[in-house]
C-alpha cells in the first residue's frame, strides 16, 4: 500500500503531524511519500530540511490513498488533485472546524487501520461549473462544496435569475446565491440559511444569500438538473464567482453560470465509524 502525505505547512508547523502519521504508517508496513500541496511562498514558513519532498502529480499516479493535513480548504484543494487519478482522500484536521476531515491530530494512531484494510470509502458528488459569455465558455472548474455568485464590496444587491433546465425557478435581488452539493450544504449554504443535506445524497442545493424578497427560498433539485444563474443589468455594480472558496472571477452582466452534476466524484476515506450526525453535533454544536 502506498500513501501520499500532503501537509499544509501553514497549518502543520514543522510538519509535526505529517511526520507522526508517517511513523505510524511505516510501522504498519505502509509505503509513504511526502508531497507539498502547493509551492511555498516567501511567508517565512520553514519545513524540516531532512524531509525529501516529491512531486504530487507524479506520485498520485501510483498511490492508493492521499492523506492531507490542514483545514477544509486543504481538503478541497487536495480533492481536485486526487480526483484526476481516482485516489481516495483522508483528511486530518489542523484547522478550526475541519468538517470534512476524518481524524483529529490526537487520533493519528488510528492510521494503523489502513494497512489492515479496516476503512471504507465514501463517494461524494461534485459539480461541473462553467461561465458562458456570449455563447462561449470562458471559465470552467470543479466544485466539491459549492459555487457562489456574490456582489462586490460596494453595498448594492445584484439581480439574479436561477433556472433549472432552462425553466425559471426564481428571480430575486440579493447579496448573491450559493449553488452547492450535499457536502457543501454545511458550509456557506448553511450560513446563508440553506438546508442541511446528508453528504452522500445526490442533489443540487440553491440558496439565496440575504435576498431582498420574502419569496426567495432555498431549493433542493434533482442531481440531473442543469442549474443556470443569470445576472441582471449591473450598471455601477459588480459580481463575482468563487468555486470552493477559491480565487474569484469577475462576471459581466451578459454572463451565465452553469452548474451540473460532474462525472467526477471525490472519494473520502472513513476509519472512525462516526456518523454524519455525530460529526455535525460535535463540529457545529448541534443541528
Amino acid at each position: 500500500m502506498k500513501v501520499v502525505l500532503s501537509p499544509n505547512p501553514y497549518r502543520d508547523k514543522g510538519l509535526k503531524a505529517a511526520q507522526a502519521a508517517e511513523r505510524v504508517l511505516r510501522s504498519s508496513g505502509v509505503e509513504t511519500v511526502m508531497c507539498l500541496p502547493f509551492a511555498l511562498g516567501g511567508g517565512g514558513v520553514e519545513v524540516p530540511r531532512h524531509i525529501r519532498f516529491k512531486d504530487a502529480a507524479e506520485e498520485l499516479k501510483t498511490a492508493d490513498m492521499l492523506i492531507c493535513f490542514g483545514g477544509d480548504g486543504t481538503i478541497l484543494h487536495a480533492a481536485k488533485d486526487a480526483n484526476v487519478h481516482h485516489v481516495p482522500v483522508l483528511g486530518v484536521n489542523l484547522g478550526s472546524v475541519g468538517f470534512m476531515a476524518e481524524l483529529e491530530q490526537s487520533e493519528l494512531s488510528m492510521l494503523s487501520r489502513l494497512a489492515a484494510g479496516k476503512y471504507t470509502v465514501e463517494a461524494r458528488m461534485m459539480l461541473d461549473v462553467a461561465v458562458r459569455r456570449e455563447g462561449k465558455v470562458i471559465y470552467s472548474d470543479l466544485a466539491l462544496n459549492d459555487a457562489a455568485v456574490t456582489k462586490g464590496a460596494v453595498a448594492r444587491v445584484v439581480d439574479l435569475e436561477v433556472y433549472g433546465d432552462k425553466v425559471l425557478i426564481s428571480s430575486f435581488s440579493a447579496d448573491g446565491v450559493v449553488v452547492s452539493t450535499p457536502t457543501g450544504s454545511t458550509a456557506y449554504a448553511m450560513s446563508a440559511g440553506g438546508p442541511i443535506v446528508e453528504p452522500t445524497a445526490e442533489n443540487i442545493i440553491v440558496t439565496p444569500i440575504c435576498p431582498h424578497a420574502l419569496s426567495a427560498r432555498s431549493f433542493v433539485l434533482s442531481r440531473g438538473r442543469t442549474v443556470s444563474v443569470k445576472l441582471g443589468k449591473m450598471a455601477r455594480k459588480t459580481a463575482y464567482l468563487s468555486v470552493d472558496g477559491g480565487k474569484a472571477l469577475r462576471l459581466n452582466s451578459s454572463d451565465t453560470v452553469e452548474l451540473r452534476e460532474s462525472q467526477s466524484k471525490t472519494r473520502l476515506v472513513r476509519v472512525t465509524g462516526r456518523s454524519f450526525y455525530e460529526i455535525l453535533n460535535h463540529k457545529l454544536g448541534g443541528v
